[in-house]
């Protein structure tokens, strides 16, 4: 395995080196912490988190104190930890172009390594990087952003926190199979824009949509890759260590559910929270608030079942024939979780047969496949496929 050392500086040792200082439940006491000359043994993590204060493409900035999201997380009791590793700090290169490639470097690692990087930033386009990531090992992902804007920026603009979303979808090749944004406010993004995006057929949810019914969340990260939470989605009262952070959004606990959502999430294997300027969090209440947020994918992620994919033996199966008498769409119901599915058929370039592919669902969409409709979600995935 690469030597990752090198692209991290330890944190503060006065305050992480000495583990007696926590109880034996705290997460400080049990997790494996870049102190001093000691680096994490990473071949045993399956969570490894690290910071990334990269901000040249933001209007937010990086602190030189301690990171109080640390300090808040290694504070909180968890009785069921999973191996995780705490790199340290991301060491910036010369130039940004350097960074970002390093960056991508990191991740890809761990990525390959089955490892979940999860990255307290920086700037929102430190994405890209971790797309690249993702592309590098030829993987085609579903990305989903919580974000009060869309970020695709204009063709010619540098890549930027304003534009990164243009820059994967232009990327050639791309490995992009499908996007969903949770948590846009329609003040903020043009109607051109979403209209381009849902004639990709990509998926935007505004915030009050988001709200009315948050049970949509869960088939989202069952089908995401790499969760990206701008934390300008949530309100300033919860959230305002931000620039960009406005009076409406999601509250704390409804970011915490997002965050639960994705660790329980068998598909989900890397996560960044953005957009974090220390300097402006006075009463650190933004960083309690994303320290809880990682404490949740955490508690999620102890409880994942392995059902990336419906297993069949535990599964109750439901065919909905149309009134046309030639199309049908199979669900399955896990015996053990409760989760849906849906088959959508597919052509494999030199198979015969076809092929399903399986797409997270909800019990909504099989009401609607009752009523006589095709679920949006299957017609979306459908045409990826054509």
């Amino acid at each position: 395995m690469l030597e990752l050392n090198s692209y991290f500086k330890a944190v503060s040792s006065e305050l992480y080196a000495d583990k007696n200082r926590w109880e034996t439940t705290q997460i400080g006491r049990g997790i494996d912490t870049h102190v001093n000359e000691n680096f994490p043994d990473i071949k045993f993590a399956e969570i490894a988190i690290f910071n990334v204060p990269e901000y040249e493409g933001s209007k937010n900035s990086a602190s030189d104190n301690d990171c109080k999201v640390r300090t808040s997380f290694y504070s909180f009791h968890h009785d069921n930890l999973p191996r995780i590793a705490d790199l340290g700090v991301f060491q910036l290169m010369p130039t940004r172009k350097e960074s970002f490639s390093l960056i991508q470097k990191v991740c890809k690692e761990l990525l390959h390594h089955g490892i979940i990087p999860v990255i307290i930033g920086g700037g929102h386009d430190v994405s890209y990087a971790v797309y690249k990531a993702y592309a590098s090992l030829d993987k085609f992902i579903t990305l989903t952003a919580v974000d009060s804007k869309f970020d695709i920026g204009l063709e010619d603009d540098n890549l930027a926190s304003f534009s990164h979303l243009g820059k994967m979808i232009s990327h050639k090749p791309s490995h992009l199979f499908h996007y969903a944004n949770l948590a846009y406010q329609s003040y903020f993004v043009s109607g051109m824009a979403t209209e381009m995006l849902q004639s990709m057929n990509f998926d935007v949810k505004r915030l009050g949509e988001l709200k009315a019914d948050f049970s949509e969340v869960e088939p989202i990260m069952r089908n995401t890759d790499f969760i990206s939470f701008d934390i300008s989605s949530i309100q300033h009262a919860y959230a305002g260590a931000n620039v960009y952070s406005s009076p409406n959004g999601l509250n704390g606990e409804e970011s915490c559910k997002i965050m639960r959502y994705a660790g329980v999430s068998d598909k989900i294997t890397a996560v960044g929270l953005f957009e974090y300027n220390q300097d402006l969090d006075a009463n650190n209440q933004t960083a309690y608030l994303l320290a809880e947020m990682i404490w949740y994918f955490i508690d999620g992620y102890k409880i994942r079942k392995n059902e990336l994919n419906p297993n069949m033996k535990n599964c109750v199966k439901y065919t909905v024939a149309f009134d046309d008498g030639k199309n049908e769409i199979t669900f399955y119901k896990s015996q053990t979780s409760g989760r849906w599915w849906m088959s959508v058929p597919f052509k494999k370039e030199g198979v015969q047969e076809l092929q399903n592919y399986y797409v997270a669902c909800s019990y909504r969409d099989y009401e609607i496949a009752n009523q006589g409709e095709v679920p949006e979600r299957w017609l979306k995935t459908s045409s990826k496929f054509l």
